[in-house]
């Protein structure tokens, strides 16, 4: 198929440009500049302008054989509520607009679990574009995956110079199936030729039963043959550091900016990454599709054993 790639820079992006020219797509990448830290793969069309301005791509990108599906990994980098609905929002439904004009038909999205129940701006920006996207007309998947690797690494480094792990509450507050990058870039290449992932929305997880932060510390710790070592965090001191920077953040925008980073650590700190069922108000595992073969604590143990830890960036949220 020829495939065009929105994001194809970002973690799951790359990931997912390599799923593809693994199955003999064709893929056509909008990106800004080359990127240093992806290198270019070799057979790919590299279109270089603003994905988030489809009026100023160039006309001869549609020229020629049609596009059978767009993919978009493109987010917000803050979850700033500016930045998400200018890149969550707005610019998807420009984008929208543009693909469906250009006879495309099928429009997979890259998008959260945690916008199930939407509480900040980037998860209501994000929904807001998933129901504009369901009621386009179009084919449409819409890929909500559970938790990323890279964002439950941040620990790792910290535990290894002799810290304690830390944990809010008890540690047993949340829980998720998180998935590599590799498998989820597998899943969402897949949805090109999967009928039962047409017209739907997807919730996915990684293999293995749902795990917790306890969970988490317990593998980290086993692997490097030491006793556990936690420090339970309150959720009261986020609480309080939510007021404090909400209240400076009046007079001084960066702190507000802070103070929204703080809420997304919240969120994350007590809302479980699983499928909710709104009927018996909780989240519920069973009900959270798995897919791939590695797990966290595959990772976990090839980090510990010293590959080089991701780049988290602005996955660093705790």
């Amino acid at each position: 198929m020829r495939i065009l790639l929105l994001g194809s820079t970002g973690t799951i992006g790359a990931s997912t440009l390599r799923a593809l020219i693994a199955k003999g797509h064709a893929v056509t990448c909008i990106v800004r500049t080359a990127h240093p830290d992806s290198p270019m793969p070799t057979g790919v069309a590299w279109v270089y302008a603003d994905p988030c301005q489809p009026n100023a791509w160039p006309d001869s990108l549609f020229d020629g054989e049609p596009f059978d599906a767009v993919i978009s990994c493109m987010a917000s980098r803050t979850g700033h509520p500016k930045d998400a609905w200018a890149v969550d929002h707005d610019a998807h439904l420009a984008i929208l607009n543009t693909v469906k004009a250009a006879g495309i038909g099928h429009f997979i999205l890259l998008s959260a679990i945690c916008v199930q129940k939407p509480q900040l701006a980037f998860q209501r920006a994000k929904r807001a574009f998933e129901s504009a996207l369901i009621a386009s007309g179009l084919n449409y998947s819409i890929v909500r995956p559970t938790a990323f690797f890279k964002s439950l690494s941040g620990q790792l480094e910290r535990v290894r110079r002799g810290h304690p792990f830390l944990v809010f509450g008890d540690g047993q507050l949340t829980a998720c199936k998180p998935i590599s990058d590799d498998d989820l870039a597998d899943f969402i290449a897949g949805c090109l030729t999967d009928v039962s992932r047409h017209r739907a929305v997807l919730p996915i997880g990684g293999p293995g039963p749902a795990i917790t932060p306890l969970d988490q510390a317990e593998a980290i710790f086993a692997h490097l043959g030491q006793p556990l070592r936690i420090k339970r965090v309150p959720i009261r001191l986020l609480d309080s550091i939510i007021w404090l920077l909400t209240t400076a953040g009046r007079v001084i925008p960066a702190a507000a900016a802070k103070g929204e980073l703080a809420k997304i650590g919240r969120y994350y700190a007590t809302e479980s990454m699983l499928v909710w069922d709104a009927t018996q108000e909780r989240y519920d595992s069973d009900k959270t599709p798995s897919h791939g073969k590695e797990t966290l604590f595959d990772a976990y143990a090839r980090w510990l054993d010293g590959e080089t830890l991701p780049k988290r960036g602005d996955h660093a949220v705790f």
